[in-house]
């Protein structure tokens, strides 16, 4: 199985990539929209503010691939942050838009 983890600049990444190749998956660490697209399977990690979270996926070009990829059936798991990052907005700190993937 390989896994696609979302390299946006935050994150837990190095803990995730251990936990998952620990389950035998391989881990492709990824900061390119194009594979982001092209995934299997994607983890968007994240640790610490909703908005800062979107203003680096913002910032790196990666809003519309992971939509694209979640809106065309590819597995996605959001962890921490990254999972609250699939709804509509967050209104912590602000309001901030999300990926709006969940209302």
């Amino acid at each position: 199985m390989i896994l696609t983890l979302v390299d946006y600049g935050i994150g837990n990444l190095r803990s995730l990539e251990k936990a998952f190749e620990h389950e035998g998956a391989t881990v492709r660490r990824t900061s390119d929209p194009v594979e982001v697209r092209r995934a299997e399977r994607l983890i968007v990690p994240g640790v610490g503010a909703f908005g800062a979270c979107m203003d680096a996926l913002r910032a790196r070009g990666l809003v519309a691939p992971v939509r694209e990829a979640a809106l065309s059936g590819t597995p996605l798991l959001g962890v921490c942050v990254g999972m609250q990052l699939l709804f509509e907005g967050s209104d912590e700190m602000g309001s901030h838009d999300g990926l709006g993937l969940l209302p």
